[in-house]
């Protein structure tokens, strides 16, 4: 199993294979993502990048961590396990439930 990293302050240019070589060049590059707004298909500066051993995954970080790419400053650290998510959204989850607090009466 892999090592996950998070990598912040991309450009928003930058694409999944930029991410692959500047990793690739402290160990195997297992996956790499640059996350993307659902609506826009812009690029929202951060993303993952999957190293092959928690060992590269440190030397990545030590290497990458406050190093720049087309000017902005990187900050690349372990990933945080994704927090499971409510679903609320606007109508739900909360305790008056789908109604949205409006009296259909």
């Amino acid at each position: 199993m892999g090592s996950k990293l998070y990598v912040g302050g991309l450009p928003f240019a930058a694409t999944e294979s930029q991410l692959t070589t500047l990793f690739a060049a402290h160990g195997t590059v297992e996956s790499a993502r640059v996350i993307a707004d659902k609506f826009t298909g812009q690029s929202r500066g951060f993303g993952f990048v999957e190293m092959s051993t928690p060992e590269e995954a440190q030397a990545a970080i030590s290497a990458l961590n406050g190093s720049q790419m087309d000017g902005r400053s990187l900050t690349v650290n372990e990933a945080k396990p994704q927090e499971p998510r409510s679903g609320g959204g606007r109508f739900g989850g909360g305790p008056r439930g789908n109604d949205s607090g409006r009296n259909r009466f």
